[in-house]
């Protein structure tokens, strides 16, 4: 297969980064109650790892309430344990196969903590958008050197490539500073 160069693939690659940072912080807590607060968390379930949403269903009846209700009986304690192990500082309270997860107000040591992790979120995207563009590069050089587009290609390319970078970026630095106010705001 002869190699081209293809600006939307690289584009969708770079969004895919910002999608994947979505979906992070969508699991860092802000004080408000969201079922994305337990995606990371994984349960022990039939001899494999499996995530929470996939043994109970997990709900907001409160703003500051989690519950989730454990469909098979057997789970509610590996569902509890799991919650408890997974470094969210939350205390499930069991009552049969319903798990109530009141969460505590954050404080402002933990409200640092949650940016800086914002902030580890952020840089990684920034980097993996920066690896496609490198990617990118490297397939114009490489095109440009088999004598399969020009140097005045090879430097349209590599402008419009560094402009869909630098926007990818903004955006993600837009949403990371979005983060750092609603995990601050008191």
């Amino acid at each position: 297969m002869a190699e081209t160069y293809q600006r939307a693939e690289l584009d969708r690659r770079m969004h895919g980064a910002f999608e994947t940072l979505k979906k992070e912080f969508s699991g860092l807590r802000t004080g408000r109650a969201s079922p994305a607060l337990l995606d990371t968390v994984r349960v022990e379930a039939y001899g494999n790892q499996v995530p929470v949403n996939q043994v109970g269903n997990i709900s907001t009846p409160e703003p500051r309430l989690l519950t989730v209700q454990v469909w098979d009986k057997g789970l509610a304690k590996a569902v509890d344990k799991a919650i408890r192990d997974a470094n969210l500082g939350l205390n499930p309270q069991m009552d049969g196969q319903l798990l109530r997860i009141p969460l505590p107000e954050l404080n402002q040591e933990r409200r640092k903590e949650l940016a800086k992790l914002a902030s580890k979120y952020a840089e990684a995207a920034r980097v993996a958008v920066r690896n496609v563009r490198r990617d990118g590069m490297d397939l114009l050089k490489r095109l440009e050197k088999d004598h399969k587009i020009g140097q005045d290609e090879h430097h349209k390319h590599g402008d419009e490539l560094q402009k869909v970078t630098d926007a990818h970026i903004k955006e993600i630095d837009s949403a990371l500073h979005a983060k750092e106010q609603e995990i601050m705001q008191v």
